[in-house]
């Protein structure tokens, strides 16, 4: 939590950035002064994290107190704002001490990037932890792809340390709420709709919590909504989102919509999700096809496999299913339909239903590799080979 004060003698400017800041869960408005000369006096007493010094109403006491304060607190970060971004007022800011200038109005997500990395450098808070973006995608329908998403959302938010959303982009048939009984108030297409308005706060709001702790965002009620929703809306509501979670899970459809390739240019892990049957793995070479065409996609992705073990699923062997991929398997989900069914059944996941099966062993650990904290496939390799695959 970053400890801000700020100083405007305006109020037509000061009350939209104090507005601005209230919505960040990151930030702590510890102070705000309307007269240049009080400041170094609130300064003193509150020792916030960052100052920021808006510089319109008097530029040449705004500049003064700028100089001042980096005299007086040489290590404290400050970040001058002014309606004028022509290079000459900026340099003098800088010149006089400003580790940063924003433009007036100022935009939440400029903000937001800002204050992380004045964050960092703060000599009383370590560096911001990074967001985690991490996309999820099918192979084919049916693959579990929503369930392993919706699963590892609610096993990341178990951890104290983690703040966690999930946004359902599979717009039209999309069904995380209900695979969490969740019953939302707020739904994507009205984020969307909203989006000039769009800060912290409105979006916090927009969110279904879980009992885990995952916040949800669902895909729009209405089939006909889907076309409010455009690639600029999820970049700006994903923007925000990593800015204020630790991670941020984005259930996509399987049909490589504009949406879904936006999520994925975002992310900065894609799962793939299949099964060792040959609709899949084909589909997993195609897939993987499209995105390495895409500077910097293609070695986002890590493909995993689901439901390992099935007896349904036994005609392709895990060596040969990598050889046609032409990369290995990530990771591993062993086959639990009696625990996956029950927990779909209940309107829970599995961390809730059955935290001692199988597939949630696979889950957790893949929640820890995706962290770094495990690199051990979670589930053994099928044996047995045959059918199209094992063809000389």
């Amino acid at each position: 939590m970053q400890r801000i004060a700020i100083v405007d003698p305006s109020d037509m400017t000061r009350e939209p950035l104090r507005n601005l800041l209230l919505g960040m869960d990151s930030v702590w408005m510890e102070a705000e002064c309307a007269r240049y000369e009080f400041f170094p006096d609130v300064v003193s007493q509150s020792n916030p994290d960052v100052v920021i010094v808006a510089l319109d109403a008097d530029q040449t006491k705004a500049l003064q107190l700028i100089s001042q304060l980096k005299n007086q607190y040489a290590e404290m970060p400050i970040l001058a704002v002014s309606g004028r971004g022509d290079g000459q007022s900026i340099l003098q800011a800088l010149r006089a001490g400003a580790k940063e200038f924003l433009t007036q109005p100022v935009v939440l997500e400029e903000l937001m990037t800002v204050l992380n990395r004045l964050g960092e450098g703060s000599k009383d808070r370590g560096p911001t932890k990074p967001s985690t973006v991490i996309a999820v995608i099918g192979s084919r329908g049916g693959v579990g792809s929503t369930s392993l998403a919706i699963n590892l959302g609610c096993t990341l938010a178990q951890d104290k340390n983690n703040a966690v959303a999930l946004i359902d982009l599979d717009l039209a048939l999309g069904d995380a709420d209900v695979a969490l009984d969740l019953v939302p108030d707020h739904t994507l297409a009205e984020v969307a709709h909203n989006i000039e308005r769009l800060d912290m706060h409105f979006l916090k709001q927009s969110l279904c919590k879980h009992a885990t702790g995952l916040e949800v965002l669902p895909h729009p009620v209405g089939i006909e909504e889907i076309g409010l929703i455009h690639e600029e809306h999820l970049q700006r509501l994903i923007g925000l989102l990593r800015a204020s979670y630790t991670h941020l899970v984005l259930d996509l459809s399987k049909s490589f919509t504009v949406t879904d390739l936006t999520a994925m240019r975002m992310a900065d892990v894609i799962l793939l999700i299949t099964q060792l049957e040959l609709t899949s793995v084909r589909n997993v070479v195609r897939i993987l096809h499209t995105l390495g065409a895409e500077e910097g996609l293609g070695e986002k992705v890590r493909v995993v496999l689901n439901r390992v073990g099935s007896d349904f699923w036994g005609d392709i062997s895990l060596k040969k299913a990598e050889e046609t991929i032409g990369k290995p398997i990530y990771w591993q989900i062993a086959n639990d339909a009696k625990a996956m069914i029950g927990s779909r059944n209940e309107g829970k996941p599995l961390i809730q239903h059955a935290p001692r099966s199988k597939a949630q062993q696979g889950i957790s650990g893949l929640a820890a590799a995706l962290g770094g904290k495990n690199d051990k496939p979670a589930a053994p390799a099928p044996s047995g080979g045959g059918g199209w695959f094992s063809r000389k």
